[in-house]
């Protein structure tokens, strides 16, 4: 069998270990690097811990479990796919990060990986996959690193969640959410849905969505379902004052009958406000243009989730 090692490597102007704390904070990384869908981690004992991973690879989802091996000591983390998604037959890899100065440090990602059956057009495919996300999740680190201090940070990123009561169950509530190829008969501001799950439980949706102005916004986002109680998802494709939105919807039974949420976290594309909101227009009241854009529609499908799940109960 042929296996290949690569090592991709970057220079950041920050500290070592700063670098290595938000590769240690996996659950983050869908935050930081744009392949990377949701992560949900399991420690499994000092300084280890099993991590699943949703993330995009040469424009495909795929997932993955990998075991982790974390030492802040010599500041390198170490992984291993335990279950790899074909055409991975196997990779493994490690992550280091070697002090230049106080704010300077050079990052060194290796991999080496096998193919299914040793085919080489799967080889060929992995080398590319592996070549782009491990460029791309550099340059994001470093961009994220550097920035972590700016004053501007926090508030250009933001979280908010709304929520409702529900008097029926949350299968009921969570179907309603999961079935977004129906939103368009079921959800005014949805125009056009486009629901494609070609893994089971890993979603593609990309949605044509009327804003009050009447203007038609095109998104698209990976959602990972766990039945019946949670919907994770990630926008790949943005409106253009965003840069990031990740978000969750959870359904959680209770004495009252169900409680449903909607979580989204966002940050701010600074470059746009001036084009869509005027040139006075500052970053708070982005926030707020977004977040009521957002929390607008999160309530309406609740609403609407509800009244589904009620009727059912």
């Amino acid at each position: 069998m042929t296996t290949r090692e690569v090592e991709h490597e970057i220079t950041i102007d920050a500290p070592a270990a700063a670098i290595y704390q938000l590769l240690a904070d996996v659950v983050n990384w869908p935050r930081i690097f744009s392949p990377t869908i949701f992560v949900d981690r399991e420690p499994t004992g000092a300084g280890q811990e099993r991590i699943r991973i949703w993330a995009t690879a040469n424009g495909t989802a795929k997932n993955w479990t990998s075991r982790r091996t974390l030492d802040p000591q010599v500041l390198r983390i170490t992984f291993r796919q335990e279950v790899s998604a074909p055409p991975v037959a196997a990779m493994g890899g490690a992550w280091i990060i070697e002090p230049l100065a106080a704010d300077r440090s050079r990052v060194r990602l290796l991999h080496e990986y096998r193919a299914v059956d040793d085919d080489p057009h799967d080889l060929l495919w992995i080398e590319r996959a592996v070549d782009k996300n491990s460029t791309a999740e550099l340059a994001a680190l470093k961009a994220n690193v550097e920035t972590a201090h700016a004053a501007d940070t926090d508030e250009l990123t933001f979280s908010f969640t709304d929520s409702v009561r529900i008097a029926g169950s949350a299968k009921d509530a969570f179907d309603f959410i999961n079935d977004a190829a129906l939103w368009p008969e079921r959800l005014p501001h949805v125009a056009v849905a486009r629901l494609t799950e070609d893994t089971p439980g890993l979603q593609r949706l990309e949605m044509d969505t009327r804003a009050k102005d009447g203007s038609v916004h095109t998104t698209a986002s990976y959602r990972v379902v766990f039945p019946h109680y949670r919907i994770v998802y990630k926008q790949v494709t943005l409106p253009a004052l965003m840069t990031l939105h990740t978000g969750e919807w959870t359904f959680e039974e209770n004495e009252q009958g169900t409680a449903a949420s909607s979580q989204h976290t966002v940050t701010i594309n600074t470059a746009n406000i001036a084009a869509v909101l005027g040139e006075r227009a500052t970053v708070a009241q982005a926030r707020d243009y977004v977040r009521e854009a957002l929390s607008a529609n999160s309530r309406a499908t609740l609403g609407h989730a509800k009244s589904y799940a009620e009727q059912k109960a």
